[in-house]
């Protein structure tokens, strides 16, 4: 693939540009607990397995892998984005040099998008929590005509709203191989994971990371130095 100037750089948000210090099992423990699923033992633990090995993806089919109907996972994924957003006010916090990092890409003509698997609602209310509500060109999350990560949708989406026209023009970054493999089958020139969030750099490389570096603060070295 031939290498471009980059003119979007696609960051995902939990783990990457933000941290939440384990907000999402805590959310998820509440969630299941809605549904019935045992507070200790066994299955909760697989369930917890699970949610930490699909970081990344949307939480509407997290929940439905894990329990089985739609209306089951309707209701778990309405009880984690009430427990999310309860959580969120006091709990979120920029990655240190993650503001200062997308400034010097849209300072240097770079577009941003942030991501997420979260439902449209608790990425706003991230984003308020945070007094990020001009950071970013595009904001997205999944939703109609919009599927969440492994799919490329997000990407993609991205990129039309931005305007870029060429996949090889983007940079897709993210804290778990959800994130790798979305951008991968995007066909974006660079796919880089951060070390910040769920998943270490043995997991990253193996999901096909072109770089991985320690911080979301390092990508503009990265992007505009090439």
């Amino acid at each position: 693939m031939i290498r471009m100037q980059t003119e979007l750089a696609v960051l995902d948000m939990a783990g990457t540009t933000v941290r939440d210090d384990g907000l999402v099992i805590r959310a998820f423990d509440e969630a299941a607990t809605a549904v019935g699923l045992p507070e200790a033992g066994p299955e909760r633990d697989r369930a917890r397995r699970y949610v930490l090995d699909t970081m990344g993806q949307s939480k509407i089919e997290v929940f439905g892998a894990l329990f089985g109907t739609d209306e089951r996972a309707r209701e778990a994924n309405a009880a984690f984005e009430q427990a999310y957003g309860d959580f969120v006010d006091g709990d979120v916090s920029p990655i240190p040099g993650a503001a200062e990092a997308i400034s010097a890409l849209r300072d240097a003509g770079v577009r941003v998008a942030l991501t997420t698997g979260f439902s449209p609602a608790t990425q706003q209310r991230i984003l308020d929590a945070l007094g990020w509500g001009d950071i970013a060109d595009v904001v997205l999350a999944p939703g109609p005509g919009v599927r969440g990560r492994p799919h490329p949708d997000l990407v993609l989406t991205a990129l039309m709203r931005a305007g870029v026209d060429d996949v090889r023009k983007v940079a897709v970054v993210g804290d778990t191989s959800t994130d790798i493999v979305c951008g991968l089958r995007a066909g974006a020139a660079t796919v880089a994971g951060v070390l910040t969030g769920a998943h270490d750099e043995p997991a990253l490389r193996a999901a096909g990371a072109s770089h991985v570096l320690d911080s979301v603060a390092a990508l503009p070295d990265l992007l505009l130095a090439a």
